[in-house]
């Protein structure tokens, strides 16, 4: 049997990068997975290539920012799969700028997509989780281990230049996964936090000239490194490279494993010892 045979889980942000290599490795290793993505069509991709795969998987797209949109995340999954085992809280995206050419809005945005979202989801999920746990500590003395895995950034433990708001966001959701490790104990859920150093994906892309664009909620934002920030980068690595997705995707899925099931309200660093 795989590790997670039978095991559901969600996977925000599973569209592209580590979400989608977090996706690829939990449905691997016999988890039904529930693809989150802002967007859609990046999401059925996912799924496609997991059900291609003889995997049970399904997409539930839409914005994490969106207040409404927690509720129908966990209630999707629930009628799909009737319970929830893993949820991993990685949705998210950079907006950089400098104190002074920091505006409310680009505050406010860092802050509600890496801790307000989470926050909401896991408040979502606490609605079935609570009475699923105490129905079967009645039953058999005990509930069931689940899985809690919120992503940070090194910008979150140790600071960034150009990154008040992000840093902030990310330094918040190590709070908050301490604090729900606490709270959750009680119902056997492990709370843990991933804390991404550089992994090459679209947000870190390497330019010349002009930085990239993404789109996210109808506003673009601008990118990636210049290979001279990506080359100062990698001399700091001490592996001397930077992360790719699958890296990333390797240190999520490590508390999402029974050998992890005594570990909660930790902090791993995923950075090649940068």
């Amino acid at each position: 049997m795989a590790k997670l045979d039978d095991k559901v889980a969600i996977v925000t942000g599973a569209g592209r990068g580590v979400g989608k290599a977090t996706a690829l490795m939990l449905a691997r290793d016999g988890a039904k997975v529930v693809v989150n993505d802002v967007d859609v069509d990046e999401a059925a991709v996912v799924v496609h290539e997991l059900i291609s795969e003889g995997r049970d998987a399904l997409a539930c797209p839409g914005s994490v920012t969106d207040s409404s949109f927690p509720d129908q995340l966990i209630q999707t999954t629930l009628d799909a799969y009737g319970r929830i085992d893993i949820l991993v809280n990685n949705a998210g995206y950079i907006w950089n700028g400098a104190m002074h050419n920091h505006s409310d809005e680009q505050w406010q945005a860092m802050l509600d997509v890496h801790v307000t979202a989470p926050f909401r989801i896991l408040r979502s999920l606490s609605k079935w989780l609570r009475e699923q746990a105490k129905k079967e500590i009645a039953e058999n003395g005990k509930a069931m281990c689940r899985k809690v895995v919120n992503v940070s950034s090194v910008s979150g433990t140790q600071g960034s230049a150009t990154q008040i708001a992000y840093s902030s966001g990310k330094a918040a959701i190590v709070g908050l996964t301490k604090t729900l490790a606490k709270e959750w104990g009680r119902y056997n859920v492990t709370v843990n936090c991933v804390a991404f150093g550089h992994i090459e994906t679209r947000l870190t892309q390497t330019y010349e000239n002009e930085p990239p664009l993404i789109e996210v909620d109808g506003r673009k934002y601008k990118v990636g490194l210049t290979s001279g920030q990506a080359e100062s980068m990698r001399k700091t690595v001490a592996l001397g490279r930077p992360g790719q997705p699958e890296d990333g995707a390797g240190a999520i899925y490590l508390f999402c494993i029974p050998e992890s099931n005594f570990v909660t309200g930790e902090v791993l660093t995923c950075s090649g010892g940068l």
